[in-house]
């Protein structure tokens, strides 16, 4: 296995979430909600988690229009995810190499 493929990172939901969240700066928690096809209560848990591992982080702001939750990627998360999907794809590429 490549030592920079991430095991924790690459549980399915938190992966779409974090690459949900590379691309962008903050990210609307019911956006991610939608995007990854999940309930609040899961999407929550899985926010929590990445939170502990410090690869997350929340926004709470309230405004006249209610309360609204962001999230973003941590430097710490960019990195990893950077490593991740690096690790996906030599992975890939020597599959590839295997089949021809």
């Amino acid at each position: 296995m490549d030592p920079e493929f991430d095991e924790f990172l690459h549980v399915p939901a938190r992966l779409s979430i974090v690459a949900l969240l590379a691309p962008a700066e903050w990210v609307e928690f019911g956006f991610v909600r939608d995007a990854v096809g999940t309930s609040d209560s899961a999407l929550s848990k899985q926010v929590a988690t990445l939170v502990d591992a410090e690869y997350v982080e929340v926004r709470k702001t309230k405004s006249r229009t209610g309360r609204h939750t962001h999230l973003r990627l941590t430097a710490h998360g960019r990195e990893a995810f950077g490593r991740h999907a690096s690790a996906l794809e030599r992975i890939v590429a020597a599959a590839r190499e295997a089949q021809q």
